[in-house]
Parts: structure tokens; sequence; C-alpha cells
């Protein structure tokens, strides 16, 4: 009897549970998906991943859950090649992402304008680009190409590392082997510096690193905190400030097109939030007087090195071929309007 009893206890308990789920599901408007998947390409220990994290909060509160966001770091939707995300995007392997404009650059060539060494000289001048009219033309390009950007973040100014000395001269770069993204760009302008650059997926490179069978890398120092690159070698910073590297908030189309006109603008009004605190996390203890960023990693044991003016002009002139080369392959007329903003940003 009591076996029997329990029987039927558990069965009502089970119904129970099946009407709820059913219930759930029945709150989801017709077409949503009960998840979406976010790529990134670093977890939530950077200020890159911390912005997917609060963008995916903030979509799922202010949807009330109809909306839930899942985060895949490490660019795991793509098995980790950074250089794919952009057509996975459109493809629809992934619902929506935070990208670097490096990583898109190779299927946008107009993303290559935040690449092009020394350009912006200060966080001015990246907000001078993202936030006017410049940002509004790469917005319209990405859209062109097969995604909806809806925010602008940052990943931050690309500082050099390296294991063997401090460099202040192009000729300290002769013969060592940079770590570089998978970017023609990047390859051209570290071949005329006289360095040797290696390319490779963030994955690999801090084993690299570790082992010596690269030198150096460049990174915004956010990276190098959070991934603790002085434990792999990297005991010598250079500020130099060569290029910086926003980040685009996106959503898959067919996504985006499946929400409802509420929901769709939640999620936009989430990413404009999120990639307004992410830009402040990144640029954190480098845009205060005294940069308190550069005093902590020095205390790490590493050597900060930071440019005078002289010396930041030789890189600049060493470099300033390549910056012609590629101004030609981006666009002349976008490359002017963004020198034009920079030089206006005061």
């Amino acid at each position: 009897m009591k076996l029997r009893s329990f029987l039927k206890l558990s069965l009502a308990v089970a119904a129970l549970a099946a009407v709820g789920v059913g219930h759930a599901q029945a709150q989801l408007p017709p077409g949503y998906k009960p998840e979406y998947k976010m790529s990134l390409v670093v977890g939530t220990a950077f200020p890159w991943g911390k912005g997917g994290e609060i963008w995916a909060n903030l979509v799922k509160e202010r949807t009330q859950g109809r909306i839930n966001i899942k985060l895949y770091p490490g660019v795991a939707l793509v098995q980790g090649d950074q250089t794919r995300e952009f057509t996975a995007i459109r493809q629809g392997v992934i619902d929506l992402a935070i990208g670097s404009t490096i990583n898109w650059s190779p299927q946008i060539k107009e993303l290559n304008l935040f690449s092009l060494p020394f350009l912006m000289p200060d966080y001015k001048a990246i907000d001078a680009l993202t936030h006017g009219e410049v940002g509004k033309q790469i917005f319209a390009t990405v859209d062109k190409a097969g995604a909806l950007p809806l925010a602008w973040g940052e990943n931050g100014f690309r500082e050099i590392t390296n294991s063997k000395k401090p460099i202040k001269a192009p000729e300290d770069l002769k013969g060592m082997k940079i770590r570089v993204v998978g970017s023609p760009l990047f390859l051209d302008t570290f071949t005329a510096l006289g360095a040797n650059p290696t390319q490779m997926s963030w994955a690999d490179a801090q084993p690299a690193l570790a082992s010596g069978a690269v030198d150096g890398q460049e990174n915004p120092l956010s990276i190098f905190t959070a991934a603790k690159l002085q434990t792999v070698g990297q005991k010598y910073v250079t500020m130099w400030g060569y290029v910086a590297d926003p980040l685009i908030f996106v959503v898959n189309k067919d996504v985006w097109a499946s929400w409802t006109p509420a929901d769709q603008a939640i999620v936009r009004q989430a990413a404009i939030d999120a990639g307004k605190e992410e830009v402040a996390i990144a640029r954190k203890g480098l845009d205060e007087p005294g940069k308190p960023l550069l005093k902590e990693i020095a205390a790490l044991g590493v050597t900060v090195t930071e440019l005078t003016p002289a010396e930041r002009e030789a890189f600049v002139k060493a470099t300033r071929p390549v910056f012609d080369k590629w101004k030609a392959q981006i666009g002349p007329g976008l490359v002017d309007a963004a020198e034009k903003a920079i030089a206006a940003r005061k």
C-alpha cells in the first residue's frame, strides 16, 4: 500500500513538473530560442569578457528571461580560430558576439582602419572615431557585411612586451619573434620594424611565450594583467600605443528579426549600456593621472618604458610606408575622414 501511494505521488510530481516546464516554454514568444550563444575571445577575467557578461545579464533581467544568453569564451564556437568568428555570425553558428575589429578585418577590410600604425594618439582619438561619423560608416559597413552592429566596446591600446630587453627604438625589435594576430597589416607593420612577426591564436600564444618559442607579444595591458604575462617571461613593457582595438557588439540578423520590436530595443540599449561600462573597465588605471596600473605592473618586477615624443616619432616614421600602403586598401576617403576627426577632437 505504501509503495502504491509512493508511486502515485511520484507520478503526480512528475506530471506537475512537466506542466511547469511546458508553462515556462509557453512564456517564450513564437520563434524564440530557449538559449542564445554569445562568442567571445576571452573570459570574464578580462574587460572584454566582462562586457559580455554584463550584456547577457542586462538582457536577461530586462526581458524577464525571455532572452537567455550563454557565453562561449575562447571562440569555442569556431574551434578557437578568432578570424573565422564573423563568418560564423553571418552563417548563424553564433547568435551574438562582442568582436575585435582586428579579428573581423579579414572579412571587412574597412576595420583595418583601427590597426593603421600610430593613427590614434590617445583615448579622445578613439572616441572621436567610434562616436562620430566614422563610427557610423563602420557600422553601416558591418551591417552590409551581414551582422547587425549595436554598440562599441574597447579592448584598448596595444602595447608591446617581451622577454629580452626594453624596446625604445625600432632597432630594438630587430630579429625579435613577436606573436601577432592573423592580420596581414600586423605582419607588414612588424616586418617594417625589423621584427619577425609570428601569427598564432591567443590560445597558442601563452604556451609559446612560456617556452620561449616567441619573444614577445602586443596586447592591451588589461590582457597582460589578467593573463599574468609576467609569469611567462614578459618582463619588459613598452607603452607605445601603436594601435587600439575597438570592440563591436553584434547580433545575427535572423536572430534579431525573430525578436519583437520591444525586445530588440531592450537588447540594443543593453549593448550600449554594457559597452560604456566595458570601456570604463578597459581604461581603468590608464586614463587617470599618474596611470596607477603602470605602477602595479612595475611592482610585479616588470620594466615599464614610456616613450618620449621623439622616440615615438621614430616608430611612426618607420611604419609610415605601411600606413600609406594600407590607406589605399582600406579606402582613402575613410582614412582621411578619420584623420580629420582626430585632428578636431580637442
